[in-house]
């Protein structure tokens, strides 16, 4: 039976009651740092070691980085559209079947690394740029009933990056890698 804690290594997100720029300024460092953090965790590992699933039914540690650029790009631009327009509805994807295509289940990651460095790149300069109030713009996901408010999407996305590498460096320390 797979663990909990193999599935959340650093636990689920809870976002805070309230965010105070502080706290958006960790985030916002979070989302700076995973590029490095995220090559950190896959570095040196072969093709094989690439197609081992982090946990029992997951994906394996090439679908999770290919999910990050995937998953990372869909909220920039939710991000953008929430900035540009008056509550937007956005379009959600199925990550799952994302995660099956070819690129994801057998491409090489470079191509993946590669667009979160300049995605996040360009993500923290936007996020820097935001005054408080951008933070609370919102945009409508078709599968909840109130809108989605900036500040807990960047919350959410500083969680996520720490999370799938914490899933990377968990099953190295497992596998001896």
């Amino acid at each position: 039976m797979q663990s909990e804690s193999q599935r959340y290594p650093i636990g689920q997100y809870s976002p805070p009651a309230t965010i105070e720029r502080e706290e958006r300024d960790a985030w916002i460092a979070e989302l700076e740092r995973l590029p490095a953090n995220l090559r950190a965790a896959v570095a040196g590992l072969n093709e094989e070691q690439l197609d081992t699933r982090y946990r029992p039914g997951g994906w394996t540690v090439r679908q999770v980085v290919h999910h990050l650029a995937d998953g990372h790009l869909n909220s920039y631009t939710r991000f953008r559209l929430a900035l540009t327009e008056d509550i937007p509805v956005i379009k959600p994807f199925d990550e799952t079947a994302w995660a099956e295509l070819p690129d994801a289940k057998s491409g090489p990651i470079e191509p993946s690394l590669k667009l979160l460095d300049g995605l996040h790149e360009r993500w923290v300069l936007m996020f820097r740029g935001l005054s408080d109030a951008d933070f609370k713009r919102t945009y409508r996901h078709p599968d909840r009933s109130a809108p989605v408010i900036l500040d807990s999407t960047l919350g959410y996305f500083a969680w996520h990056c720490c999370h799938h590498v914490a899933q990377i460096a968990a099953l190295r320390r497992r596998k001896g890698w």
